[in-house]
């Protein structure tokens, strides 16, 4: 019972960011998606800046912090977010998450290029093994890649997991320690709302305003408060009791509760090639970030409490 606030953190992650692929999905049948992700955010820095107002801890960071915290909020917020959100009013809710599920193979090739990690056959076995899921989903379909929507929506996937990619190699070669996430995150997230929200009224012909429905506009606020703001503290919390690296396994199984919750509620398509190819990209990626100190030292901490 001692490690309870610690399960309840992590099946709190593992949970909720694995619904919020068919949380877009949803607010996106009725409301452009750039709104959707516009708001969400928006509506996320509302809440923590409330928070930070209630606690007295709100306060200036400095231009220097400042300038990262908008270069993580454009690759993290705006990109990774943003262009899911926008590839799901075309893509099925599962591809979208099996595809997104690709990005720590770029963040393997990157930090191999920038010298923060050192090539292995084992990190290559997992690269391998990874495309070859990918193969495997686009094999019989790549003929609708000439269709202009799935082409559209597979490519912005691309370029939102490369904007992912590209905030975690950030991350990791400047070597940033954050003294105050939640005041950090104020500043990303009220900066990715407003940016997006004046994306969306720049770039969206119809904002079809009167047939938003209660559906969408539930799983809009659904993504703010669960998939923003409640689950951004239980990932934290989970940091302060296990490491990064244990973290990390949670996103394996957001990939399969966003493939099961899209086959289950919205009748979306599973076939057996489609399993096949998450479990070759689930296990690749697994492959690639396995250190045996991924479960010691967990267990470890379990023997001492």
């Amino acid at each position: 019972m001692k490690n309870y606030k610690l399960i309840f953190a992590i099946l709190t992650v593992a949970i909720v960011w694995g619904t919020t692929f068919m949380g877009i999905r949803v607010a996106v049948e009725t409301i452009p998606g750039w709104l959707v992700a516009g708001i969400r955010q928006f509506l996320a820095g509302l809440i923590m800046l409330s928070i930070l107002i209630f606690r007295k801890e709100l306060k200036w960071i400095g231009w220097k912090n400042f300038g990262f915290q908008i270069i993580f909020s454009v690759l993290m917020l705006v990109m990774a977010n943003g262009l899911t959100t926008v590839a799901e009013e075309e893509l099925s809710s599962s591809l979208a998450a099996l595809i997104s599920a690709c990005s720590p193979i770029l963040v393997f090739i990157g930090s191999l290029f920038l010298g923060l990690q050192k090539f292995s056959l084992k990190s290559l076995l997992g690269v391998v093994i990874c495309f070859s899921g990918i193969l495997l989903i686009f094999w019989d379909g790549l003929q609708d890649l000439a269709i202009l929507e799935n082409r559209n929506g597979i490519i912005m996937m691309f370029f939102a997991i490369l904007g992912w990619a590209g905030g975690t190699l950030f991350t990791k070669k400047m070597n940033i320690k954050s003294e105050n996430i939640s005041l950090n995150l104020v500043y990303q997230f009220l900066f990715a709302g407003i940016f997006q929200v004046c994306l969306a009224l720049l770039v969206t012909d119809n904002y079809n305003f009167e047939n938003w429905t209660s559906k969408s506009i539930a799983s809009m606020l659904y993504l703010a408060v669960f998939g923003s703001v409640i689950t951004f503290f239980a990932f934290h919390y989970a940091l302060t009791k296990i490491s990064p690296i244990q973290v990390s396994i949670l996103s394996y199984i957001n990939t399969i509760i966003a493939i099961f919750l899209g086959w289950l509620l919205l009748d979306e398509s599973i076939t057996l090639q489609f399993i096949l190819a998450a479990i070759l990209i689930i296990c690749g990626v697994f492959i690639i970030n396995y250190k045996p100190e991924m479960f010691r030292k967990f267990n470890n901490k379990r023997l001492t409490e």
